[in-house]
């Protein structure tokens, strides 16, 4: 099977499962794993903020930070097609009491400053309103294909939140793929956010674990909340292991991905019927087979040898990671080539 549902299908490479084995731990609840603060310190470093704390996953870390920006009974300012708001299971609201209020989001991931404006209470001090405490940018941006948001938009945002006395939040999940893609280092991607959660466990290709980083006070209170949420973990030191591996030798692979993204959507383009939108800019390629039903062609293609995934709105979704090759890419291609035909002519 050729898996391109999603990059959190890697394995942990032969180094992380040395490392793995003979990790230094200790017990992390009462503070006192070496390898973990190796891993935090480090992930601190990269991203250039003052603090950092692992999580066993980045949902934990984008609600414990989301719960360490906002207190109970104000709202934050999400993407309406962000993965905070659609694939979190509203955790803000249901076990912070914190609302969402969405914002229409573009088609290359961002959100306009005018849309942002119209999220915020005419009046922040009138009682009917329920205060808002947080903006949340999601870089790379998922449902928009692994978008990658300009650094200079970031700043319009962080100056706009400022101006209205708001933090940001950047769920950089694939943080790493919008440096690489970029070709700037991690910590200009984080610079314009107040925190960031980003995965370990994604192209990285680490087993386990993600990352929430910001101020030191900021990273104390989410270490609290993660206890609280029942993220404390013990000898965590074994996770943390593949996690160091992964910031200190996975980065500047993740180009190879993006390079196999873009040989599957040349290669999808010379398919008849398929469409490719938009143009990948890093590990993901999204792509439409208007003839089928999306679920229909992705069950096709999986007796075909390929695993690929409905992304709503009649897409379909392939991404490219450590476990996916040039060739892997060439045979997927031919396989869906091989698949759009015959339901072509079945249907």
């Amino acid at each position: 099977m050729i898996e391109l549902r999603s990059d959190t299908f890697t394995q942990p490479t032969r180094r992380m499962r040395a490392a793995m084995m003979h990790a230094t731990v200790g017990d992390d609840g009462y503070g006192e794993d070496p390898t973990v603060h190796r891993l935090e310190e480090l992930a601190a470093r990269m991203l250039g903020k003052e603090a950092a704390c692992l999580l066993p996953s980045g949902t934990m870390a984008n609600l414990a930070s989301i719960m360490a920006h906002a207190p109970r009974g104000s709202t934050i300012l999400v993407g309406a097609e962000s993965d905070v708001y659609l694939y979190e299971a509203h955790g803000a609201a249901v076990l912070a009491g914190v609302g969402y209020q969405p914002v229409h989001t573009q088609p290359d991931g961002t959100l306009r400053l005018a849309d942002l404006t119209a999220g915020l209470p005419d009046d922040p001090e009138d009682p009917q309103f329920a205060p808002p405490a947080l903006v949340c940018l999601e870089n790379t941006h998922n449902r928009s294909g692994g978008r990658i948001l300009p650094l200079a938009y970031q700043a319009r945002v962080a100056a706009f939140a400022a101006g209205h006395g708001l933090p940001v939040h950047l769920d950089g999940a694939r943080i790493f793929n919008a440096a690489v893609g970029l070709g700037v280092p991690v910590a200009e991607v984080a610079r314009h956010a107040d925190s960031v959660q980003f995965c370990l466990s994604k192209g990285l290709s680490a087993p386990v674990g993600s990352m929430a980083v910001g101020t030191g006070p900021f990273v104390a209170r989410v270490r609290r909340i993660r206890k609280m949420l029942g993220g404390g973990m013990r000898q965590a030191g074994v996770l943390a292991a593949a996690g160091i591996v992964a910031l200190e030798e996975m980065v500047d692979r993740l180009a190879e991905d993006h390079a196999n993204a873009r040989r599957l959507a040349a290669g999808l383009r010379t398919v008849p019927g398929v469409l490719v939108d938009p143009p990948p800019q890093t590990n993901m390629v999204m792509f439409r087979v208007p003839h089928l039903a999306p679920a229909d062609f992705v069950a096709a293609a999986r007796a075909a040898g390929v695993a690929l995934g409905g992304f709503g709105h009649g897409r379909i979704r392939a991404v490219t990671h450590r476990g996916v090759t040039a060739a892997d890419v060439d045979a997927a291609v031919d396989a869906i080539s091989r698949v759009s035909a015959a339901q072509d002519v079945v249907a």
